[in-house]
Formats: structure tokens, C-alpha cells, sequence
């Protein structure tokens, strides 16, 4: 379901005025922002490997959830949640292997996905894609 996010209007607005890394790094942090007010805690931003990265580590209740944090200015090349493709899918499903090696962890694992787009909108797909 899409979700108009008009607290938080001005800073969507915003992205498409900085550098790409700049967008992706406000994009995250207004999707961890979200998520915080929506019940989750953070247990880690931006997890690097070489598997590639997770944009956010997060719990919800008993379930660590991995989420995929995308911004679009427009869907003319295709909307944000189209962009994580497959591929993109197996790529955080190896990271997550990774973290999980090197991090104790016993519970359930959820793959959601954040996309945001022009407009002031935050979709929130939970259960997006399953390893």
C-alpha cells in the first residue's frame, strides 16, 4: 500500500536536488525514520560485505528484517520497487548470509522493501522477495 508521507514532504522533495550518494543516504535515513514510528528498532545501517550492502538491519518484534531502501524521481525508467530486481534480490540475500555468519542470530528473517517516490510517498512491501 502506498502511503502519503506529507511530515516529511519537504525532505522528499529535497532528494532530487542532491548528488546520488547524498539521495541514497537521506532516502535511508527517512525510511529508518519511518520505520522507527511504525515500531521497529534499528540494529544496523548500511552492512557492507562483499556480497554487496544492506541499506538497513532492523527488528520487528521477534523477526530481524532486512530492508532495501529505494528512491525514484519518476517511474519513467521503471518505479522504484520494479528496480529491485531478481538479481538485486540474490545480491541482499548473500550480504544476509554473511551478516548472519558473522552475527548471532536464530530467529526469522523478513526481506521488505522501501520505496520511495516523487510525490511525497513511502510504499512499504514487507515480505517483498523470500530467500
Amino acid at each position: 500500500m502506498v502511503r502519503p508521507f506529507y511530515k516529511h514532504k519537504n525532505k522528499i522533495n529535497l532528494l532530487n536536488k542532491l548528488s546520488p550518494s547524498q539521495r541514497g543516504e537521506q532516502s535511508e535515513q527517512l525510511a529508518c525514520d519511518y520505520l522507527i514510528k511504525q515500531g521497529l528498532q534499528l540494529v544496523k545501517k548500511n552492512y557492507l560485505c562483499q556480497y554487496g550492502e544492506l541499506d538497513l538491519i532492523m527488528k520487528d518484534k521477534n523477526a530481524l528484517v532486512i530492508i532495501e531502501v529505494r528512491f525514484r524521481k519518476s517511474n519513467k525508467y521503471g518505479s522504484a520497487e520494479e528496480s529491485v530486481t531478481p538479481k538485486k534480490q540474490s545480491r541482499i540475500i548473500a550480504a544476509t548470509q554473511h551478516y548472519l555468519l558473522h552475527h548471532s542470530y536464530n530467529g526469522d528473517i523478513r526481506f521488505d522493501v522501501i520505496a520511495i517516490r516523487q510525490g511525497n510517498f513511502i510504499n512499504w512491501i514487507k515480505n517483498a522477495f523470500y530467500s
